[in-house]
């Protein structure tokens, strides 16, 4: 897909800074995510990709232009940013490990509850459709579950929350193989629904695969950007970070 039309577009982001304390990691980046896609960033570790989504959660302070559904939310505190329709997914899953699977997920619904939607909690049973894992677990302790499940967990928690933009930040860490391919088919059906997905990936192969559109960041710049498709078969990329696996089996 092109970048569409600004009216089309439901994040956009523009000359953004932000790092910790007197180190700036990101270095006026900029980047758009038009409604109901999946946008990729990727890039190797310490590059800025988890900053980008802390920033513009509200997490972080950061300097710059951040225009969501056409509203400047650069002044607004993380609790207002979840009322608008931000949701982020942070790479520790931070779930409450003393609370029940359901109670977790009810928790989520914050921003539906507030909002004053009637049939909030109809969202429970959306995410048992797309998680059946979970409802087969709705009472088990959050912290006695895998990793795979803590995953799922965290992310039905996100989409109770209704959100405009889902934002994930390395979904795939830690999982098993297995795991992490249905990880990115749920992402895929989120994107078929019509969530639109910010999605911070180390697994470049799968996330391009995944995605509509990529940026690839280097320290705290946008080096690349592009169709994922396109990326994907860029020679630079397929270098730096498709083929680890050929050179592996070249040095064998």
């Amino acid at each position: 897909m092109t970048m569409p039309l600004d009216h089309d577009l439901l994040l956009s982001v523009s000359d953004l800074h932000a790092g910790y304390g007197k180190a700036e990691v990101l270095s006026g980046l900029n980047l758009r995510l038009p409604r109901g896609s999946v946008v990729t960033v990727i890039g190797p570790n310490g590059a800025g990709k988890s900053t980008t989504l802390n920033a513009l959660m509200g997490v972080l302070p950061a300097r710059g232009q951040v225009l969501f559904d056409g509203e400047d939310i650069a002044s607004l505190s993380l609790e207002e940013r979840v009322m608008k329709g931000l949701a982020l997914v942070p790479e520790k899953r931070e779930l409450f490990s003393t609370m029940s699977v359901e109670d977790n997920l009810v928790l989520g619904g914050f921003r539906p509850m507030r909002l004053g939607v009637r049939d909030w909690r109809g969202g429970l049973e959306k995410v048992f459709e797309l998680f059946p894992r979970l409802k087969e677990r709705r009472a088990q302790l959050a912290g006695t579950l895998s990793g795979g499940e803590r995953q799922m967990l965290a992310v039905g928690r996100a989409l109770m929350s209704q959100p405009k933009v889902l934002m994930l930040d390395e979904p795939s860490l830690g999982l098993a193989p297995l795991i992490v391919k249905e990880v990115f088919r749920i992402v895929q059906r989120l994107r078929d629904s019509g969530v639109s997905i910010l999605l911070i990936e180390q697994n470049a192969r799968a996330a391009l695969e995944v995605a509509d559109y990529g940026y690839v960041l280097e320290t705290g710049e946008v080096a690349l950007e592009g169709q994922a498709s396109d990326l994907a078969r860029d020679p630079r990329v397929i270098e730096t970070y498709l083929g680890a696996a050929k050179k592996a089996a070249q040095a064998d």
